[in-house]
């Protein structure tokens, strides 16, 4: 016995990846976000480093403790205190050597700041090791009482990233790993749920034709005894069996023929005034046996005081006898209210029913071709899935809304909106 998952089960798969594959993005991210802020303390502390040796190189300053010695104004300036004068030359090679010895490697403008003058003395820029900016950035100058030493990186951010290229990479590759995972899942769940609405279409067109098929066979067969000649009662009742057959599956070709067609090409309008009214009552007319069948009551609330609208006649009664014919179909004793209204120059015409209603999880596939409503995983009603998706598309090409309500177990309600200038 093969082992088969409905779509319903595959969503619930698709759902419980697409949750996994957020967690792990929502990681990912917090995980960047601190390698980046470790990359940035690891900059501030090397360049505390280097400035510490460069006061034991040349003596700049006597204390011991730095923290009161560094001012950090912003993320790209450093201010250490010095005294002047100092040696602008061996100060650079100085400064240079320390700041590669702890792996800083981008460039560094360098100013020696005089507080008697309020300017730099010195001004100097140190380039990295095979940089392609040889630009000369302007020092920030903050007055300050005290001489000195300026290190301004303008570079620093650019930097921090480009040492954290193992991790952006990685995380990139893998963002996209993700997606393509996360789009095969998709697709693999279309194919399943598409897969599963072929199958299940079919399957209702094989119950649909098995029936008058079946009858036909056992109507010819007895139509070919040569005593239903003599027996002109049985002959009419047989040849009224035929016909009825016939004329049921006609329909029902008739039907598919015509959606097969609407959906290869654009519907093509003939408009002209028609009064929605009149086609209200020739769709019951239509209906008629089915109306009769069922048992249904029907009450008409045709209040809309301006019933003609430009339209096209042959598919306004497609759609009027679609929407009936549903909300008799999925009611079990079936109570149905056909109202009309004028609103806003539009005209408002509802169908509302007694029957089964929509659960939720089925309202989103409600106009998805060969997609039937399933009553605990049976189909509430015969059919091929396709009436509402047919009745959607003459109301897109007549440039209007349908607007659905339903409740389990209580009923629903098709409301179609369609304009009147």
């Amino acid at each position: 016995m093969g082992f088969s998952i409905r779509s319903s089960t595959a969503r619930l798969g698709l759902f419980a990846s697409a949750l996994i594959i957020a967690i792990i993005l929502v990681f990912q991210l917090t995980w960047l976000k601190k390698v980046y802020r470790f990359e940035q303390k690891e900059f501030d502390i090397s360049v505390l480093k280097a400035i510490r040796g460069l006061y034991e190189d040349l003596n700049l300053y006597n204390s011991s403790n730095l923290n009161e010695l560094v001012e950090r104004p912003d993320k790209h300036l450093y201010l250490a205190r010095i005294k002047l004068p100092v040696n602008y030359d061996s100060l650079k090679s100085y400064l240079q050597f320390e700041l590669e010895d702890f792996d800083i490697y981008t460039n560094c403008a360098v100013g020696i700041y005089d507080s008697a003058k309020n300017k730099y003395e010195y001004t100097v820029t140190l380039l990295s090791a095979g940089t392609q900016d040889r630009s000369n950035p302007a020092i920030p100058i903050l007055k300050r009482n005290h001489n000195y030493l300026s290190l301004y990186f303008p570079n620093r951010q650019q930097y921090i990233f480009y040492e954290m290229n193992f991790w952006i990479v990685s995380s990139a590759i893998l963002l996209i790993v993700l997606i393509v995972s996360a789009g095969s899942l998709y697709f693999l769940y279309r194919q399943k749920f598409l897969n599963e609405v072929q199958k299940d279409f079919v399957q209702n067109f094989t119950h649909e034709f098995k029936t008058p098929v079946a009858t036909l066979s056992l109507a010819a067969e007895t139509l070919e005894n040569k005593n239903i000649i003599e027996k002109p009662e049985k002959l009419a009742t047989y040849a009224a069996i035929v016909k009825y057959q016939a004329d049921y599956m006609h329909k029902q070709i008739e039907k598919l023929l015509r959606f097969a067609h609407i959906e290869s090409t654009h519907l093509h309008l003939e408009k002209k005034a028609v009064d929605i009214h009149d086609l209200i009552r020739e769709a019951l007319i239509n209906i008629s046996p089915l109306i009769q069948q069922k048992s249904a009551t029907l009450r008409l609330g045709l209040d809309a005081g301006n019933p003609v609208l430009s339209a096209d006649r042959d598919y306004m009664i497609i759609m009027i006898t679609n929407l009936i014919e549903n909300a008799i179909k999925y009611s079990r004793q079936p109570a149905i209210d056909i109202f009309t209204a004028n609103k806003d120059h539009h005209f408002m015409l509802s169908v509302q029913d007694n029957g089964i209603g929509i659960a939720k999880n089925q309202m989103k596939k409600l106009f998805t071709k060969f997609y039937r409503i399933r009553n605990d995983e049976e189909y509430a009603a015969k059919g091929f899935g396709i009436g509402l998706t047919f009745v959607r598309k003459i109301i897109t090409a007549h440039k209007g809304k349908m607007y659905v309500e339903s409740l389990p177990g209580k009923g629903s309600t098709f409301t179609v909106e369609l304009p009147q200038r």
